[in-house]
């Protein structure tokens, strides 16, 4: 950022923080915190190792230096100010879920924030329905980026290590699926037995869709599939469709294609696309719901379960207004903002302040005449 760019920017976010306190987690004197400061150049470090006894002490301490971008730890520590991580003493930690838009989708940035919202709302069916977890111990935050976290709270799982959270994290990307449980006899058709079914017709039906030639090819190129199995695979592949699918656990072919990687991006896409090292990571820090995001402007909403169908964060975490402000726009660039969609051209323009702040937040324009 310039620095005319830079003040204005800052200014934003003193105004903001002036007015608006933090949302201080559970045991706040057990957590650490860092933060990221507009003044840290390119050079960019966290400041760490912090810890805050009441709400007040941490609220006075953001507005008086206004970070750009504010964390607190998933971990809770007897001494979280404690400059390493052994010295902290780990007391146990939530268990979190990063959904980022990145991970999900390609395309505009209202689109990749609808379909990570998608994911977001699989993943608590699953931790709800399938394994158990009461909804009363899971928080929501749209992450004021690109996505959302989801906390699970419950003490129970609170010392659980990082083995622990792999294995939960591997059930809900579907990683590690075996193809002989999925499809066994009598299992009831839920859970990954009914997505792994249901990805598996939908991979055969894309096959049968393709050329014939295509599709043998496409099988042929299969580790320990001949070319005349491949043949035989396609000419027959409406009766293979109309069979139950535990019978290609029988077939060679069948077993190649359940191993290939094609099939097992179906799988991935079926689960919860969550990002895997944010869920063991047992010392992790996260962004604290109330801050502002500095490569957004936007606010890190907290929501109930219940708030996140309706939630629309284009709408509902933009908290600056609509005074017009002239904008440098370094390159031509399509986004949606409060209700409305801007096709804005390389050039100087003028735009309402919350879009004027998303824009210099991403480094796609500066502010009109500034040095």
């Amino acid at each position: 950022m310039k620095p005319a760019t830079l003040e204005f920017v800052k200014q934003r976010f003193v105004e903001y923080y002036q007015k608006q306190n933090l949302i201080a987690p559970s045991s706040l004197e057990q957590r650490e915190w860092g933060f990221v400061f507009f003044d840290a150049g390119s050079d960019v470090r966290m400041r760490r190792h912090m810890a805050f006894m009441d709400p007040q002490e941490l609220s006075a301490y953001v507005k008086n230096l206004v970070p750009a971008h504010v964390y607190y730890s998933t971990a809770y520590y007897q001494t979280p100010s404690a400059p390493t991580m052994n010295e902290k003493h780990w007391a146990g930690a939530d268990l979190i879920f990063d959904l980022d838009a990145d991970q999900n989708v390609r395309g505009s940035y209202a689109t990749m924030l609808a379909r990570v919202k998608e994911e977001t709302e699989k993943l608590i069916g699953m931790l709800t329905d399938e394994l158990g977890f009461s909804r009363n111990h899971i928080k929501i935050a749209f992450s004021g980026g690109r996505g959302y976290h989801v906390h699970l709270t419950d003490i129970a799982i609170r010392g659980w290590g990082s083995p622990e959270r792999r294995e939960i994290i591997d059930y809900v990307c579907g990683i590690g699926i075996d193809a002989a449980a999925m499809l066994a006899p009598g299992a009831p058709p839920t859970g990954w037995r009914r997505r792994y079914v249901g990805a598996l017709r939908d991979h055969l039906t894309w096959l049968a869709g393709l050329d014939p030639v295509e599709a043998t090819a496409y099988l042929g190129e299969l580790e320990g599939v001949s070319k005349r199995a491949a043949r035989e695979f396609v000419a027959d592949i409406d009766t293979i469709l109309a069979k139950n699918p535990a019978a290609l656990l029988q077939n060679q072919v069948g077993r190649a294609i359940m191993a290939a990687p094609e099939f097992e991006n179906r799988i991935r896409d079926a689960g919860a696309r969550a990002d895997e090292p944010v869920t063991t990571d047992i010392k992790r820090l996260i962004r604290a719901p109330g801050s502002l995001h500095g490569g957004s402007g936007m606010r890190v909403v907290p929501l109930d379960i219940h708030d996140l169908a309706d939630f629309d964060p284009l709408v509902d975490a933009v908290v600056f207004g609509e005074r017009e402000v002239r904008v440098d726009m370094k390159m031509d660039f399509t986004t949606s903002l409060l209700g409305r969609t801007y096709a804005l051209k390389e050039g100087t323009t003028s735009v309402p302040e919350a879009l004027a702040v998303f824009l210099c937040c991403r480094n796609v324009a500066e502010i009109a005449g500034g040095v």
